[in-house]
């Protein structure tokens, strides 16, 4: 599975071709679809540009997304769209239009009640196991953890030197838990393209696009997300196009 992330936080300051309405994400879906994306991850936002989870911008994404394509739409439930947990489990129970999945960052306060609501509702977890957090032990004590799609390991070591060597600590660290979920592991920024390399080597699920970098291998500036779809599935294991 290649997950595409059409915007994550990036706001306008990141340039013109990062999708933030509801019509520019449908538009860029579509194209991350046809460059073979089998899966969406999204940030809907507000007008201004502000993540957010309530219904009037949630549901104008989700409908917009899946007039264009059929593949999963999964969303975000970051802590940053609400800092206070209740309110987050609020917004959940409060949306008009599910998504498929959405992604729970198990380091963050209120973690567990926020996954407790999705699945309530129907909606399948991912749960975000950041590096460098305390997010893996908290999620091997959970109840919820054999309840979970899967697993997103995060690296969120930038350093294209040694993103590789802490994703391979990460996953190591997941292993030993004993949680038996399907993995999807990603890099960001720096470490986006050695970690994709790797997942694919270890014959595990990745994601690429706008979120996680704004370049291409050779450094150059990607010019949508559909582009760096593209690259990721030319790209072998070793990194050459």
């Amino acid at each position: 599975m290649v997950q595409v992330c059409l915007n994550g936080e990036r706001d306008a300051t990141d340039g013109a071709r990062i999708p933030l309405t509801p019509d520019a994400l449908a538009t860029a879906a579509a194209e991350a679809v046809a460059a073979g994306a089998t899966d969406l991850h999204v940030h809907p936002k507000t007008p201004c540009g502000r993540d957010s989870l309530s219904p009037r911008v949630v549901t104008p994404v989700l409908e917009a997304i899946r007039a264009r394509v059929t593949v999963p739409v999964g969303i975000t439930t970051g802590a940053w769209t609400e800092p206070d947990p209740s309110a987050r489990v609020a917004r959940v129970h409060s949306w008009t239009s599910l998504p498929d999945h959405a992604s729970v960052n198990w380091h963050e306060p209120g973690a567990e009640e926020v996954a407790a609501a999705l699945l309530e509702r129907g909606v399948a977890v991912e749960a975000g196991i950041w590096s460098g957090t305390d997010a893996l032990p908290r999620f091997a004590r959970s109840p919820l953890a054999a309840h979970v799609l899967r697993v997103l390991a995060e690296v969120t070591d930038p350093n294209p030197d040694t993103a590789e060597e802490t994703a391979r600590s990460l996953l190591s660290e997941l292993n030993a838990t004993g949680i038996d979920r399907p993995v999807l592991l990603h890099g960001a920024e720096g470490g986006t393209w050695p970690v994709l390399r790797l997942a694919r080597r270890l014959g595990l699920a990745t994601r690429i696009g706008l979120e996680d970098t704004l370049h291409l291998p050779n450094g150059e500036r990607a010019k949508s997300n559909a582009e760096l779809v593209t690259q990721a599935l030319r790209t072998d294991t070793a990194g050459r196009p």
